[in-house]
């Protein structure tokens, strides 16, 4: 290494004050939580090389607010190996219920995950970190960005350790996964526009002397809300609000009020105790307008924060990572121009926005109290309760399975779409085949030979990057590495998935 700055295993880092490390690097990764780890993960698969800094100690904590998975988050979990490991350890839930008369199933929904998983966001970063540790991501802990500046050829950061070292790195890109408070955003100069819509949340981890009926507990009452849910360590997190209590964040907390909501939420305290943890914080609604501005990309929280109504959060910043990383690997490795960037924007803002307004419009309608309000809570319950395909839209809003992505002018129907997993003749199934990064080609059986990434046709390259089944379908699929329809076409021949596989692999 030049300068100073070293690395001492996976938790490396910066050297002494003033020094500069100007050793280009293709990618840093700023900030550990689920969404960074999961890019700084694929991108170490796919071979490029990752340095990843978080300005904590250490990058796993058991204070985490989120709680669920979604069926869209654990396909993409699954076409890396790493949903069935999270499944061991969370509990699925089959229904979710919403403003007390409304039940969404989810065990309809057109996946091999018709559930949500229960499972504490810890648990989830364990999985990843261990998996981004293993294909050689280069941890630096205690590491802060304090500023970062661009040019035509890379991005210079500069960083500040825990024990006031400073320095200076050098990446050809650098993605902000660093939180709300994002330093990156903020050394980009991008406007975080929004307004904080609750205030005075209270969060408690509690045992409790009675366990609840079902596994999440969440209800609304008058000026009250509250949610619990389990760690599986015999403790609860409880998540609270009174709308009557519009505290500071810094008000202090004791467990006598989170036992006050929740008794006005939920009809009963379940006998809590022994609390190891309490805060209050405020939920906010705001989103970034550029997830791009050049070499620098922001992602999860970063670029979006909204309520945790319906459990989103991670989850969409999960799916950012799946977006974003496959894209940064091929420009990196010279199988694409870095306009392909610009479509990370294009996919996943409108995505963030939609959750934005569909999260705002939960919390809103949970803590109604006009009679007009109420009037349309109760109007909205009985119309998704009886119209069938506008409940199994709300569901694929609420899990991700129904987002799918604008496609080009002319192109096939079903670009864009998310691509349900498949079982091949061979018994092997299309997440499993995506494993690495790959892309996946699916041709009618009746495809003459020379296409598939065995055969002697194309680069070695691609033919390493794409795996090649037959299906039974008669439309011809090209799925990118995050699942989703790169190019279709109805009885294509040779030539055409071809020039396919040229312009979408390289």
């Amino acid at each position: 290494m030049n300068g100073t700055t070293g690395t001492t295993g996976s938790t490396g880092t910066t050297g002494s004050t003033g020094s500069a490390d100007f050793t280009t690097r293709p990618v840093i990764v700023v900030g550990s939580g689920p969404t960074g780890l999961l890019l700084a993960g694929d991108l170490a698969t796919a071979g490029v090389s990752v340095t990843l800094l978080e300005k904590r100690p250490h990058g796993i904590s058991n204070l985490s607010r989120a709680f669920v998975l979604h069926a869209r988050t654990l396909e993409q979990l699954d076409g890396r190996g790493l949903a069935d490991p999270l499944e061991a350890v969370g509990r699925p839930l089959d229904r979710l219920r919403l403003f007390g008369r409304l039940t969404l199933a989810l065990d309809t929904l057109p996946s091999r995950f018709g559930h949500l998983l229960v499972i504490p966001q810890y648990e989830v970063e364990k999985v990843l970190e261990r998996r981004a540790v293993e294909a050689g991501v280069e941890f630096r802990y205690g590491t802060e960005v304090t500023g970062l500046a661009q040019d035509a050829d890379g991005v210079t950061v500069e960083v500040r350790t825990s024990a006031g070292a400073t320095g200076t790195l050098r990446a050809g890109y650098v993605v902000g996964a660093d939180g709300m408070r994002s330093a990156v955003r903020n050394a980009l100069g991008l406007p975080f526009p929004g307004r904080s819509v609750i205030r005075s949340v209270v969060l408690a981890d509690v045992r409790l002397a009675e366990e609840p009926e079902t596994l999440l507990t969440v209800d609304a009452v008058g000026d009250a809300f509250a949610f619990l849910a389990p760690f599986g360590d015999g403790y609860h997190r409880v998540i609270a609000w009174n709308r009557a209590r519009d505290v500071p964040d810094t008000e202090p907390l004791d467990l006598d009020e989170v036992r006050e909501v929740t008794r006005l939420a939920l009809g009963r305290d379940f006998g809590m105790h022994d609390a190891r943890w309490m805060s209050r914080f405020h939920s906010d609604e705001r989103q970034a307008p550029a997830y791009r501005v050049g070499r620098v990309l922001l992602a999860g929280d970063a670029a979006h924060v909204h309520t945790p109504a319906g459990g989103q959060g991670m989850n969409t910043g999960l799916q950012d990572a799946a977006n974003l990383s496959w894209k940064l690997a091929r420009v990196i490795d010279g199988h694409a121009t870095a306009d392909l960037l610009d479509t990370y924007q294009a996919e996943r803002h409108p995505v963030g926005r939609s959750v934005l307004r569909s999260s705002g419009g939960i919390v809103r309608l949970a803590m109604a109290e006009r009679p007009w309000t109420l009037a349309l809570r109760a109007a909205l319950t009985t119309f998704l309760n009886h119209v069938g395909p506008a409940r199994r839209r709300a569901v694929g809003q609420v899990t991700g399975i129904g987002y799918r992505y604008p496609a080009p002018r002319g192109a096939h129907r079903l670009t864009g779409a998310r691509v349900p997993d498949v079982t091949f003749a061979d018994g092997s199934r299309l997440y499993e085949a995506q494993r690495g990064g790959r892309f996946v080609l699916v041709t009618p059986k009746a495809t003459p030979p020379g296409v598939h990434d065995e055969g002697p046709d194309g680069p070695r390259e691609r033919r390493l990057a794409v795996r090649h089944w037959a299906s039974d379908r008669r439309t011809a699929l090209l799925v990118r590495p995050d699942g989703y329809v790169a190019w279709a076409a109805d009885d294509a021949c040779p030539a055409e998935i071809g020039t396919a596989l040229a312009t979408h692999v390289g």
